[in-house]
């Protein structure tokens, strides 16, 4: 079953970056075929839900965590090392990579907003062009009933968040179930590997999207367990700050506040996340009660499971020789916090949330042990279009870093610096909507619609983030020359007004246990 249309359509939500994309299929296929007579190149993307940035083997984060297969990809060909995701969570940042636009464009802000209609896939401009395009797994963007998306000959889809035993696909418009003892990892590797087999007489572009590693962090049988016995040391700022702690500011003989911080206390953290410590969300209160450091080790080995997928793909590539024209792109669709803060989950602007793991292998393009600098979400569909021999679309806001990955030069007008967005969501209200810009040495954060600090770290001397210099006179010119360029950010891309979504949810009377 084919799922296309024409792309051709007015983009009425885009006006600030361009109103109309067209696309002539027969033009485009023309250009798949080159010039040069050169064969396009192959795709693989490959997403996870909620891998932060420093969790594989090759970064040293964690000692015992053991991911093979990820290490070879980033030793062999590309590591994106300050990878960034435009709003860290799952929906947005998944519409982000799709479309190449911010989260405030494509207005999917949240795990339950719905898709407008008038949305474009960069998987369409490929299936245009005359490259066989398929898709499997969690695309968790407002469809809870699993049913094909435009762009994709092939389309096997989870409902929302998708399951990892006992698995459901929706496969090309039928629901099929499968055997309750596999691991959903597998099972859509082998039928992506299923796919290209079948196809790969011609250009084939395929998005592997995994539920691993969202929580419940289930791993596969074979790596159950593994690391149950193994301790991750705390991070730097687990105990910054404790719940309810610091909120009085200390005084002196003279009854006067001795850090001069007011009611922050000496690290000057927001109180949101003092109470989100002690939320679901928190060290304190982890998942409404689990155990922290078991979680830790679970998500590790969820992690394991699925590099071990990765390798059966590789293998499946080597020994049919499609792995040197093959461009292999793997990323996370957000990070994830493990203790920084006392916070876990995501959402915030904090290092571990909004950054992601991203490595990049093609042997034809990629030399071993390139490293590429700030690149986001955004840059993945001008990126795969330039690979398969297309420009980008006028209306994508992210720009192709596929001459970087060839080894040339950055441009000069290349990012040196990153914006991020997430707006206030019903069902998590621990989180504030907040705005931000990040640069190589400093990072801003503006909180909107709470009586709160904002926050201001020099990342280049404290990585950790562990002290808020927000209201450090010494920093003072920076911070509002960063507060005026987020500014101009989101006038200049259409991001002054928030884009509410209609509320359905019933209304509770928690004390009471009723619903209205």
């Amino acid at each position: 079953m084919k799922t296309s249309r024409p792309i051709t359509t007015t983009l009425a939500l885009l006006p600030a970056i361009g109103a109309v994309v067209s696309c002539s299929a027969s033009k485009q296929a023309s250009r798949v075929a080159g010039s040069n007579g050169e064969k396009p190149h192959n795709v693989i993307f490959i997403l996870s839900d909620d891998h932060r940035y420093d969790y594989t083997g090759f970064m040293g984060k964690v000692p015992y965590l053991r991911t093979p297969n990820l290490d070879f990809l980033a030793r062999n060909g590309a590591h994106i090392r300050n990878a960034f995701v435009t709003t860290s969570l799952s929906s947005p940042s998944r519409a982000s990579i799709l479309t190449g636009l911010f989260s405030h464009k494509h207005t999917v802000v949240d795990n339950s907003a719905p898709m407008p209609d008038n949305l474009i896939f960069f998987p369409e401009y490929l299936q245009s062009a005359g490259y066989s395009t398929a898709f499997f797994g969690k695309w968790h963007m407002g469809n809870t009933d699993g049913k094909p998306q435009p762009g994709f000959d092939q389309w096997e889809g989870f409902s929302g968040q998708g399951t990892y035993y006992d698995c459901r696909l929706n496969i090309n418009g039928e629901w099929t179930e499968f055997p309750k003892d596999k691991y959903s990892a597998e099972l859509l590797t082998e039928h992506a590997i299923d796919f290209i087999d079948s196809h790969k007489d011609k250009p084939f572009f395929v998005d592997l999207s995994h539920k691993n590693v969202h929580e419940p962090f289930d791993a596969s049988e074979e790596y159950d367990g593994i690391y149950k016995n193994e301790e991750r040391p705390h991070p730097a700022s687990f105990n910054t700050p404790l719940y309810d702690v610091s909120t009085v500011p200390s005084k002196g003989e003279d009854g006067k506040p001795k850090t001069g911080r007011g009611w922050y206390g000496e690290d000057r953290k927001p109180d949101w996340v003092k109470h989100q410590r002690e939320s679901w969300h928190g060290v304190d209160y982890c998942y409404n009660g689990k155990d922290f450091e078991d979680e830790v080790r679970k998500y590790c080995q969820c992690i394991t499971s699925m590099d071990k997928t990765i390798g059966d793909l590789l293998n499946y590539l080597r020994e049919n020789g499609l792995d040197k024209n093959t461009l292999i792109i793997y990323m996370g669709d957000n990070g994830f916090i493990w203790g920084e803060h006392g916070l876990i989950d995501k959402r915030n602007f904090y290092e571990p949330s909004v950054r992601v793991p991203m490595l990049a292998y093609c042997p034809e393009i990629i030399s071993p042990g390139t490293v590429i600098e700030m690149v986001q979400n955004i840059d993945i569909a001008p990126t795969v279009m330039d690979a398969c021999g297309l420009s980008k679309a006028p209306q994508m806001c992210g720009n192709s870093f596929l001459p970087m990955l060839k080894g040339e030069k950055a441009p000069d007008d290349w990012r040196h610096r990153i914006y991020y967005e997430y707006y206030w969501e019903y069902a998590f209200p621990q989180t504030p909507t907040m705005f931000g810009v990040r640069t190589d040495d400093y990072k801003y954060i503006h909180y909107h619609g709470i009586w709160d600090t904002n926050e201001f770290y020099d990342i280049k001397n404290d990585p950790d983030e562990l002290h808020n210099l927000i209201d450090d006179p010494e920093y003072q010119d920076i911070i509002q020359d960063l507060n005026k360029d987020l500014f101009d950010w989101l006038e200049q891309t259409g991001g002054m007004e928030i884009p509410l979504k209609r509320n359905t949810r019933k209304h509770k009377d928690w004390r009471n246990g009723k619903v209205f």
